[in-house]
């Protein structure tokens, strides 16, 4: 009877710890609280960017009255051209949910703002991130050029190649290559997706600062040990608009 008893206590044991394992495997460490970013992409008609870019900044007012606008910018190089890109912080879903129930009720936001620009839109994309752990939005210490690259990792999530990839981040930022803002994990889209939002005074300061890291030993040694997870990334060069809260 103990003999049976102690063989059905481990298999149980055996079972609660693989489903722990599972769960950890699945998602890794995340933050603590329900705060997310929506990442929105508009791609816009080729004649009517100026028009777009003006009537967003001459109404912004009406959309930031419901929530925060991290920033916005318009992509320079590496994507498809007369596309805009902007984050938005919510704190949960249930906040968010808020928020668009608001809007749709907010008559001077339609017909001000949404209707005059839905024409002006060829097609539109939204993602939800989440900040890693082991970052915060960081600041711009002067007005520059973003670069968003985009990390597509083998499937595992932050629990297989969270450490390394954590590593190769922060070689970069302690070598002074670039200024980190935020590093998110993708939670609705493509999954074991990451995104880093880099800070750069301009393009040619961001090329200088890519060359120096490629020659340095301590960048490349942490890079190789995270790009064993990689299985794509790519890249764009964002400029903020006026009106965006990262200049």
């Amino acid at each position: 009877m103990f003999a049976l008893g102690g063989r059905l206590t481990g298999v149980l044991t055996t079972r609660i710890l693989a489903s722990q394992v599972c769960a950890a495997f699945a998602t890794g460490p995340r933050q603590d609280d329900g705060t997310f970013y929506e990442f929105r992409t508009y791609y816009l008609k080729p004649s009517k960017m100026n028009e777009f870019l003006e009537n967003i900044k001459n109404k912004i007012h009406l959309r930031t009255a419901h929530s925060e606008l991290v920033g916005y910018w318009s992509v320079d190089f590496g994507g498809r051209m007369n596309t805009v890109f902007h984050i938005w912080k919510y704190d949960n879903f249930a906040h968010r949910t808020a928020v668009r129930k608001a809007l749709a009720e907010d008559k001077e936001w339609q017909e001000q703002f949404l209707l005059p620009n839905l024409p002006l839109i060829d097609k539109q994309e939204s993602e939800i991130t989440y900040l890693v752990p082991w970052c915060k939005i960081g600041k711009p210490p002067n007005k520059g050029v973003y670069e968003l690259i985009t990390f597509q990792m083998k499937p595992g999530g932050p629990a297989l190649w969270g450490h390394t990839f954590q590593g190769a981040i922060h070689t970069h930022i302690n070598r002074g290559y670039a200024t980190l803002i935020g590093v998110f994990n993708t939670e609705y889209g493509a999954l074991n997706r990451v995104h880093v939002l880099w800070w750069n005074k301009d393009a040619d300061s961001r090329a200088a600062g890519r060359h120096r890291s490629h020659e340095d030993p301590r960048v490349v040694a942490a890079v190789r040990e995270s790009v064993q997870y990689l299985e794509t990334q790519e890249n764009i060069l964002l400029i903020p608009t006026s009106f965006s809260p990262l200049e």
